[in-house]
C-alpha cells in the first residue's frame, strides 16, 4: 500500500535565482575541484624526467591511466551512494581523500608515490565533482538542468585551464618542487572547508522535486529501490535516450583523457 507523502516543505524553492547563494558557492567549489587537477598536468611529466629519470613516455603516462581508472569508478559510486548518505558527505568525504595529494607530490621520493597522488586525485574528483552537479541540479529544479550542468563544466575546466597556467609558470621560475605545489595545499584545504562549513545538504530539495513538482511522489516511494545492476543495465543499454547519454559521456571523458595525456608529453618535449 503506497505511503503517505508529508506535506511539502514550504522553505524549498527550486530555481537558480531562488538559490543562487548556494549555486554560486558550488561553483565555486567545482572551480576549486577542477584547479586540483590543473596543479600537475604541466608539471609532473617534467618531474618525471628531470628528478626521476623516467624516459619512456607510456611510463610518465601512467599516472594519467591511474586517475582515469578511479575517477570513473568514484563517479559512479558518488552517484549511488548520494541518495543513501547525502550529498554534502560524500562531497566532503572527497576533499578529505584529495587533502594528502599536494603533499605526496612534494614529498614523494619515487615515481609510485606520484601514481599514488592521482589515485587519491581520481577519487577526489570523482567523487567532488559528480557531487557538485548532483548539487546544483537539486537546486535548479527540472527547468535549468542544462544550464546548472554547463556553470559546473565551465567552472571547473577554466580552473583546470588557469591553475596549469599557473603552476607552469611558478615551476618555470622557481622549480617544479616544491613550490608550484603549495598553491595545491591552499586549494586542497579552501575546497575542504568552504565544503565543510558553508555548503548545504540539497537532498531535500530532490525529494521535493520528486513529491511536488513532478508528481509521482506516490509512486516513487511505493515502488523499492533499483538494484545498482537494474539501473547499470538501463542507463547503459535498456533506455535509448539514457544510452546516447552514457555513450555521449563516454566519448566526451575518452576526449579529455587523451587531450590531457597529450598536452604534457607535447609540453614536456619542448622543454
Amino acid at each position: 500500500m503506497p505511503q503517505m507523502i508529508d506535506e511539502p516543505n514550504s522553505a524549498i524553492h527550486l530555481g537558480l535565482r531562488e538559490n543562487l547563494p548556494q549555486f554560486s558557492l558550488l561553483v565555486a567549489v567545482n572551480a576549486f575541484v577542477g584547479a586540483m587537477v590543473g596543479l600537475e598536468r604541466t608539471v609532473l611529466p617534467l618531474i618525471a624526467e628531470h628528478q626521476f629519470g623516467i624516459a619512456s613516455k607510456t611510463a610518465i603516462l601512467s599516472f594519467i591511466a591511474s586517475f582515469g581508472a578511479v575517477k570513473a569508478v568514484s563517479n559512479l559510486l558518488a552517484g549511488r551512494f548520494s541518495d543513501q548518505i547525502g550529498r554534502k558527505r560524500i562531497l566532503v568525504l572527497g576533499w578529505l581523500i584529495g587533502l594528502p595529494t599536494p603533499f605526496i607530490i612534494i614529498w614523494a621520493p619515487a615515481w609510485n608515490w606520484i601514481v599514488l597522488a592521482n589515485v587519491l586525485l581520481g577519487i577526489n574528483q570523482g567523487l567532488c565533482w559528480s557531487t557538485t552537479v548532483i548539487m546544483k541540479i537539486d537546486l535548479v529544479g527540472p527547468a535549468r538542468r542544462g544550464l546548472a550542468m554547463g556553470l559546473n563544466e565551465f567552472a571547473g575546466y577554466l580552473a583546470v585551464a588557469l591553475t596549469a597556467f599557473a603552476t607552469g609558470y611558478i615551476a618555470s621560475v622557481y622549480g617544479l618542487r616544491p613550490q608550484p605545489f603549495y598553491l595545491g595545499i591552499a586549494v586542497a584545504l579552501t575546497g575542504f572547508l568552504l565544503s565543510a562549513i558553508f555548503v548545504k545538504e540539497t537532498h531535500s530539495y530532490a525529494q521535493y522535486e520528486d513529491q511536488v513538482v513532478t508528481r509521482v511522489g506516490a509512486r516513487s516511494l511505493a515502488m523499492a529501490s533499483p538494484s545498482f545492476a537494474k539501473i547499470l543495465l538501463v542507463t547503459s543499454w535498456q533506455d535509448r535516450a539514457l544510452f546516447s547519454c552514457s555513450q555521449a559521456g563516454m566519448i566526451n571523458n575518452l576526449n579529455d583523457g587523451m587531450a590531457w595525456g597529450l598536452f604534457p608529453l607535447l609540453f614536456a618535449s619542448t622543454v
